[in-house]
């Protein structure tokens, strides 16, 4: 059983516990960050813009040139925002994305499909930053194995935008 780092845990808290969170209007603005959604562990770019107050368009590239663990992440994600609390967003999103990753100097590639629930919120006095979360259903296909699997994404794994 893998055990949080402490960091993991006092980031949780601070959120659990903070009354102050607040969802705010981000139509037409460009969400620039990262996320680590993807079965190759990649940590990618992530590119957010909401179009409208329910939907919202997203893409992510991740690549690491090792020669040993190397690999790429291209996706495209579309969200539909389902309702709006005084203080989060909940959103549906489906993604698809193309990965390659290399283990031990052999490369493989496929691809990843993702039908998520999530949510993403603010806290005050800096409304600029989103957190998310997301959880769902997942199948990917990489070194010949089509895999089904639930999935589950904490606050630092789906992402972290920052909008201007």
């Amino acid at each position: 059983m893998k055990i949080p780092s402490l960091s993991k845990i006092l980031l949780g808290l601070t959120f659990l516990f903070n009354s102050n969170l607040m969802a705010v209007d981000l139509s037409n603005r460009l969400g620039v960050g990262l996320t680590q959604q993807y079965k190759n562990n990649l940590s990618a770019i992530s590119l957010k813009v909401q179009k409208s107050n329910a939907y919202a368009f997203g893409a992510t590239l991740g690549l690491s040139t090792s020669e040993r663990h190397g690999g790429y992440t291209a996706g495209l994600k579309i969200y539909r925002i389902i309702f709006q609390e005084p203080n989060l967003n909940f959103f549906s999103g489906f993604g698809v994305a193309l990965i390659s990753e290399k283990i031990n100097y052999q490369a493989s590639s496929g691809y990843q499909a993702d039908v998520t629930l999530g949510s993403e919120f603010h806290l005050k006095g800096i409304e600029s930053i989103g957190f998310s979360f997301e959880f769902g259903l997942s199948m990917s296909k990489i070194h010949d194995d089509a895999v089904f699997e639930t999935s589950g994404h904490n606050l630092i794994q789906a992402a972290i935008h920052f909008y201007i």
